[in-house]
């Protein structure tokens, strides 16, 4: 009786282990299923990346600082021709 019982939990401990084993393939294969559509739905939705906003930001700040540097040059023009600003044009 004894090897009987033991013979038993030997193979509901395989089964069990396999049964494991099953239960990590099927979340593998669901991390990858859902990882796919995350990334399909990102990038249906037209997003973008963290680098060319970064390099667009850089951009407008540079062109903002052109802007100022502009604007000082032409009053100091405007201030050694004498001549006032328009302010309709």
């Amino acid at each position: 009786m004894t090897q009987t019982t033991n013979r038993f939990f030997d193979e509901i401990g395989r089964l069990m282990n396999d049964a494991a084993g099953a239960a990590q393939g099927v979340k593998r294969e669901f991390d990858t299923v859902m990882r796919t559509q995350a990334e399909k739905f990102l990038r249906d939705m037209d997003l973008v990346k963290r680098e060319e906003f970064e390099a667009v930001k850089d951009m407008a700040r540079l062109a903002r600082e052109e802007n100022e540097a502009l604007k000082t040059r032409i009053a100091a023009l405007e201030a050694k021709l004498g001549s006032a600003p328009n302010p309709t044009s």
